[in-house]
Order: structure tokens, then C-alpha cells, then sequence
């Protein structure tokens, strides 16, 4: 399969950022009506591991709570961001449909590959019509191990890719690139770290430059 383009979801293609806060605060309001937490919603601390699987998250936010309640917040945050993205409160980062559009023009497939859970994911699939271009939709809830080079081994594997790329903006993703022998492409957007980033083949600041960079190694493949 010509070279295919595997992109993150959150803080990659879409602005998590604008129903997190609201969708995290909802959450918490749930906690403190029942009683389980006291305190302001602990938003820095979730942006400082935005990106890994959902129960990472609330084993770091919640410590002291027990696996049931875990579930119970996990399940109730995930109508709640459901519901923000359907309600038109998220956002995809500029130049999600041009870039699609030109990839899909130049025949290179488009996965997603993603942390999120797979209600989640489709929720914003469907809200911003990308099924278009989209081949198919991978979610971490879809692996046992929980690791993103074994998400995006399942893809290279089912569709026999030679070549490609992993396009995100978390360490998870560049070593999933690595991992997989394909090229890595950081986007310095909301959720980046640096340090992360300097790990990776390329790094953009805008999505419009993903496209120079698949037409460039391409060319020389």
C-alpha cells in the first residue's frame, strides 16, 4: 500500500483543549456532588499527561479512590465529552480537510491512531465528517497492552504497509513510529512537549507542513 500517513487524534487533529476543561470540570462537579472530592478540578495535572489511555488518568488524578469509582468517573467523562464534541465545542486544528483532501488526492491512506476510546474517537469522526477520508480508526481501547506502537503495529500489519508515517504530538507517538519503522512527524501543538518532540524525524508547527514532508520522503523512496 502506497505510503500510508497514521495521525494522533488528540492534539494532533483535534483541539482537545476546548472541551477538556469543560468536559473535566463536569466530571469533578459529578465527584463533589457524591462527595469524593474536595478541591478545584485538577486541569493542569491532566494536561501535564494528556495523551496517555484513560486509565492512566484517573489512577494519577484519582489515587485515592477505588477501581469501581474509576470506572464510574472514566464512563461519566466520556458522555460528557461526547456531548461537547456533538454540541459543536471542540474544534479540528487548521488545515485538517486541506491536508486529507491532498493526501487522499495523492493516494496515500489515512489511519487514525489514537489514545482515546473508540465511542469517543467515532463521536468526532462523525461530527466533522472525516470518514471521507479516513480508511480506519484505531483505538488504544481496541490493544491489551495499552501501548501505541502495538496500536499502530495492528494497522501496519493488517494493511501490509512498507512504508509510512506517524504524525502526533506525544512521545507515545514517535516512539510508535520507531517502533514500527516509519517516519515520525511531531506536531508542536497544544499538549507538545519539547523535549518529547526533539525525538522525532520532523517536527511542524502548522499541518500544512506534514504535506512537504510526505511529498519530500516519498520522492526519495
Amino acid at each position: 500500500m502506497k505510503h500510508a500517513v497514521i495521525f494522533d487524534m488528540d492534539g494532533t487533529l483535534f483541539r482537545t483543549d476546548l472541551i477538556l476543561e469543560l468536559a473535566l470540570d463536569e466530571t469533578f462537579d459529578y465527584l463533589r456532588s457524591e462527595e469524593k472530592w474536595i478541591g478545584p478540578t485538577p486541569i493542569d495535572q491532566y494536561r501535564n499527561i494528556m495523551g496517555v489511555p484513560l486509565p492512566v488518568v484517573w489512577n494519577t488524578l484519582l489515587p485515592q479512590c477505588d477501581e469501581q469509582t474509576r470506572e464510574e468517573v472514566d464512563a461519566y467523562f466520556l458522555t460528557r465529552l461526547i456531548k461537547n464534541i456533538q454540541n459543536g465545542n471542540g474544534a479540528l486544528y487548521a488545515g485538517v480537510f486541506e491536508l486529507f483532501e491532498r493526501l487522499n488526492q495523492l493516494n496515500h491512506p489515512i489511519f487514525i491512531a489514537s489514545n482515546g476510546l473508540v465511542d469517543y474517537l467515532q463521536a468526532i469522526v462523525t461530527h466533522y465528517e472525516l470518514d471521507r477520508w479516513i480508511t480506519a480508526t484505531y483505538s488504544i481501547q481496541q490493544i491489551d497492552t495499552l501501548d501505541k506502537a502495538d496500536l499502530v503495529a495492528e494497522i501496519v500489519n493488517k494493511y501490509e504497509l512498507q512504508d509510512g508515517f506517524v504524525v502526533g504530538d506525544r512521545l507515545s507517538d514517535i516512539s510508535a513510529a520507531r517502533a514500527n519503522g516509519l517516519i515520525s512527524i511531531g506536531c508542536r501543538f497544544d499538549f507538545a512537549q519539547e523535549a518529547e518532540l526533539k525525538e522525532a524525524d520532523y517536527i511542524v508547527n502548522h499541518l500544512s507542513e506534514v504535506l512537504d514532508i510526505v511529498s519530500k520522503e516519498t520522492a526519495l523512496r
